[in-house]
């Protein structure tokens, strides 16, 4: 694996998503096979792991923390603080949380859980609006300072709040959903992370499976997979939507590749400051995907890919109402 920038922070230019170990796909794989497809990401080239408290709620800092720690000093590991998690009984309450207290409490939790001494990289998961981002950042500021925290990210936040974090503490990665299918980043946000050298971190590059190819309008999800509510993977938007998958089949069969190779690749020739982030709970997916990092898409194969992704009309909000509600804040 080739290695990227997040700001100053040099990371394999593709990482690994655990949140496919929680139960965000439905049920969870057992641990053992859990921290062998961990580790088995990390011997084939990815160094960037990324995990949140809300994943489980903590279930998964444990595992990512378990997983790495023979590795501990070769990797870097994303966490996230931000919804509101009960620190006493990790139920997840409604809303977002940002205060200060909180997300001291927030990274102490994490700290212990992960076993780690200091938190490579660490994200507000979903901007809190009733707490000002100067607010936010300055206490993150306060925990790098303290040593806890070695740099400061932001998850599916406005560009005017990066901006106005970054003003108080330097924002070395912002995260949001980002594929071919899911471009709301491109207007505002990813010029301005190349204006102040933040790195962007696609989570959902494969569009959460449905790039792969290997959805349709026939998949059953477990009753716990968040796509059976999401508006994008009902039958009818999922029959819909084949045809991005038709587009990345015909790329990557002139590439002898698989679709989901040619939508990273995609991702990759966008900007040089852009680290996708897949999941998946299978070793020979991290195989197959890890391998769309030696495709070479030209500029011509980007005009293609763009003249016929316009002339397709994606169907389906990327996520539920009450979801994105909290996106670009």
């Amino acid at each position: 694996m080739k290695t990227r920038h997040l700001g100053s922070l040099a990371v394999s230019e593709i990482g690994f998503g655990t949140m496919s170990f929680a139960s965000a796909y439905g049920p969870s794989p057992e641990k053992a096979e859990a921290i062998r497809v961990i580790r088995g990401a990390y011997e084939r080239g990815v160094t960037l792991f990324d995990t949140a408290e809300v994943y489980g709620p903590w279930t998964n800092e444990v595992l990512v923390g378990e997983a790495l720690a023979p590795v501990r000093d070769r990797v870097v590991v994303a966490t996230k603080f931000g919804f509101n998690v009960d620190p006493k009984t990790g139920v997840r309450g409604a809303g977002v949380n940002s205060r200060p207290e909180h997300i001291r409490q927030v990274v102490d939790a994490s700290l212990a859980r992960l076993n780690f001494e200091t938190i490579d990289l660490l994200y507000q998961h979903r901007v809190d609006p009733n707490v000002p981002i100067e607010d936010v950042a300055g206490t993150v500021k306060e925990l790098i300072q303290a040593g806890k925290v070695k740099h400061f990210g932001l998850s599916e936040a406005a560009a005017s709040t990066i901006a106005r974090a970054h003003a108080v503490q330097p924002v070395t990665a912002v995260q949001s959903e980002y594929s071919l299918w899911t471009r709301e980043p491109e207007p505002e946000v990813l010029p301005l992370c190349e204006e102040l050298g933040i790195g962007f971190v696609p989570w959902a590059p494969l569009g959460a499976g449905f790039l792969t190819g290997a959805i349709d309008a026939r998949t059953d999800f477990a009753p716990t997979d968040f796509r059976a509510i999401s508006p994008r993977f009902t039958e009818t938007a999922r029959d819909a939507n084949q045809a991005v998958v038709d587009l990345l089949r015909r790329i990557a069969a002139a590439k002898n590749a698989t679709p989901a190779q040619i939508a990273l690749a995609w991702l990759l020739a966008r900007k040089p400051f852009i680290v996708p982030i897949f999941g998946t709970r299978r070793l020979d997916r991290v195989e197959e995907n890890l391998g769309g990092a030696a495709i070479t898409l030209s500029q011509a194969d980007m005009t293609e890919i763009e003249t016929a992704i316009n002339a397709i009309t994606v169907t389906g909000a990327r996520l539920p109402e009450a979801v994105l509600a909290l996106s670009y804040r």
